[in-house]
């Protein structure tokens, strides 16, 4: 095995701020890092544009019947796992549609398989296994830009027509990516030198939620700033369908449950039910027609919510 010196990498630099970590006082530790991960934020900010572009790209392939692939080694695999995991409950998205695809699979989420990410033609084999086609959207995502893993499977999504889309923390420069859309989230050395599940692995964890949660927006999954599309299965969820057909519709709690079970336990339906007065069915025409933009529907139907 070739061992590449990596020292050149921004994520694997010492931070003179951390040099005497091991001496610090609980508070003073705390403290320390409170300020550094100030610069998580700091490079979200940065890396705005590209973001804005992956959501419209990631969108547009969604709409014409393509999927999302988030794909990672380590801590960048698992927290892509944990992003697409909440798709489904958040948004009522089928599985299938948003997935994590992690070096070593469903174990490497509860057991460190790191020596897995050094296989390039793992992350082709992985995407290939999952059926990841020419109409899909990936997101590779490797702190350090590096992750043989993932370039392999950013490779295999460029020479199929696929949407390939990189997320690092270094700049560009130091790791370049195969990718149409290059996501750098710059956050700098960690306080733990080369733990890039700290700063890195937070800028990314934004990331991945601002990407996932803006492309669901742009699906219709969304009203002003309510989740219309969430799947009703506990009484947590049930009480948030209840407030919003409330808040949004003017449906009194206690004829919630009645509308909601009319909907077939759609929040959406439900709305363009309450206010267009529909039936469900008059309603799914309704939405399909625009495709299942509740603001659309209701402008086309005359209608309107709180």
């Amino acid at each position: 095995m070739t061992c590449a010196d990596r020292g050149h990498l921004l994520t694997e630099q010492a931070n003179p701020a951390s040099a005497s970590l091991d001496q610090l006082s609980s508070s003073e530790l705390v403290d320390l890092f409170c300020r550094e991960d100030e610069k998580a934020l700091l490079a979200m900010e940065a890396a705005a544009p590209a973001l804005a572009e992956a959501v419209e790209a990631i969108s547009s392939r969604l709409r014409s019947g393509g999927r999302l692939f988030y794909l990672g080694a380590g801590t960048s695999g698992r927290l892509g796992v944990l992003d697409a995991a909440e798709c489904p409950p958040t948004f009522c998205t089928p599985p299938e549609l948003v997935q994590g695809v992690l070096a070593g699979g469903a174990p490497a989420l509860l057991r460190s398989s790191e020596g897995l990410e050094d296989l390039r033609e793992a992350g082709r084999h992985d995407l290939i296994e999952r059926g990841f086609s020419p109409g899909d959207a990936l997101v590779g995502i490797a702190a350090g830009g590096t992750t043989p893993y993932v370039l392999g499977g950013l490779e295999h999504a460029r020479a199929i027509g696929a949407l390939a889309i990189a997320m690092a923390c270094v700049p560009s420069e130091q790791a370049p990516m195969p990718c149409a859309i290059d996501i750098r989230l710059v956050t700098g050395a960690e306080l733990l030198t080369g733990s890039t599940r700290l700063k890195a692995g937070t800028a990314t964890k934004m990331a991945l939620n601002i990407i996932s949660t803006g492309v669901m927006v742009r699906l219709g999954k969304v009203y002003g700033n309510r989740m219309v599309d969430v799947a009703v299965t506990n009484s947590k969820l049930e009480d948030r369908a209840l407030r919003i057909l409330k808040d949004l519709a003017g449906v009194e709690r206690e004829q919630g449950p009645a509308l909601l079970a009319a909907a077939g336990g759609s929040v959406k339906r439900a709305l363009v039910m309450a206010a267009a007065g529909l039936s469900a069915e008059q309603a799914d025409e309704a939405l399909s027609a625009h495709d299942g933009q509740v603001r659309q529907a209701l402008e086309q139907l005359g209608a309107q919510l709180v």
